[in-house]
Formats: structure tokens, sequence, C-alpha cells
């Protein structure tokens, strides 16, 4: 990746500005290794959904986690914020 490209999300594809983090799509916890560039409301939304063992039976297959109903509510409403926008995400 050169200096012009800019990152995007792995969940939501907006264009990351600032604020990054990098999410493991099998966590560490699990024995993943690989990342995955994300917003941080983004990953706080992933892992107020899944438990880390369902994100390693699911592994990066993002169109698993985006067919959960929330995950794609919460999709749907952040898609049109800026790059840098975070919010508190309710915990379930």
């Amino acid at each position: 990746m050169d200096g012009d490209e800019a990152l995007t999300c792995w969940l939501c594809y907006r264009a990351i500005d600032t604020l990054l983090q990098w999410h493991h799509p099998v966590p560490k916890a699990k024995k993943g290794r690989g990342t995955v560039p994300v917003h941080p409301i983004c990953h706080k939304a992933i892992h107020t959904h899944f438990t880390n063992s369902q994100l390693a039976r699911i592994g990066d297959d993002r169109a698993v986690i985006l067919a959960h109903v929330e995950i794609a509510k919460f999709v749907s409403w952040v898609s049109s914020k800026p790059p840098d926008f975070h919010a508190p995400t309710r915990t379930r």
C-alpha cells in the first residue's frame, strides 16, 4: 500500500481517517493471527454481539457478521457517518 491509498474499515467499508484499531477475525485467545482494520465503534459493535468462540467459528467471513440483525442495523446506521465518528455502543 502506498501513501495515497486510504484504509477502509473491514466491517462498514467507510474510510478510516485517524481512529484505527486492528481486529483479529479469529481472536488471539483462539490462536488467531491475522488482523483487519476497523473503526473503534465498529470493533466495539463486533465484540458486543459475538463471543470469542463465535468469532473463532466465523473466522474472516464478513458476510456472516453482516447477516446478524443487530450488526446489519448498525452498519446501515453508521454508513452515513464521517470516518472518525464515534459514539457509545450499547452492550448486551
